[in-house]
């Protein structure tokens, strides 16, 4: 059991930093204008930049759980969570197996606390 939990934190990481072009990220909406200091498509690229930069650079600790599938952490004094479900390939259903990259979507969404 303790290999698969390391290969799930080991794939999330993969998916939190980036490196999975199978995974899918979601910033909510709300998050997004929270962290958008002005209107319009360019204040919300920025906030979007920021957050995924600050998820990326995430340092776990202990209570965030072994698979390392969700953290909070602060984004100009504003708390953000994030959080990764795993899907089967059409992302329909969950995953059978998330430790098996050839049969599960990995989706992190990054939200507000109040959005979760």
């Amino acid at each position: 059991m303790t290999d698969k939990l390391s290969r799930i934190a080991e794939l999330n990481d993969r998916c939190r930093i980036g490196l999975d072009r199978n995974a899918r990220i979601l910033i909510t909406a709300c998050c997004l204008a929270a962290l958008s200091e002005r209107t319009g498509p360019a204040a919300i690229i920025l906030a979007q930049a920021e957050v995924l930069a600050a998820v990326r650079r995430y340092v776990f600790r202990p209570e965030d759980g072994r698979q390392r599938d969700r953290g909070e952490l602060l984004v100009r004094d504003q708390t953000i969570r994030f959080k990764i479900d795993y899907y089967d390939l059409a992302l329909e259903w969950g995953s059978e197996d998330p430790a098996d990259p050839s049969v599960t979507t990995r989706v992190m969404t990054i939200m507000l606390p109040e959005d979760d």
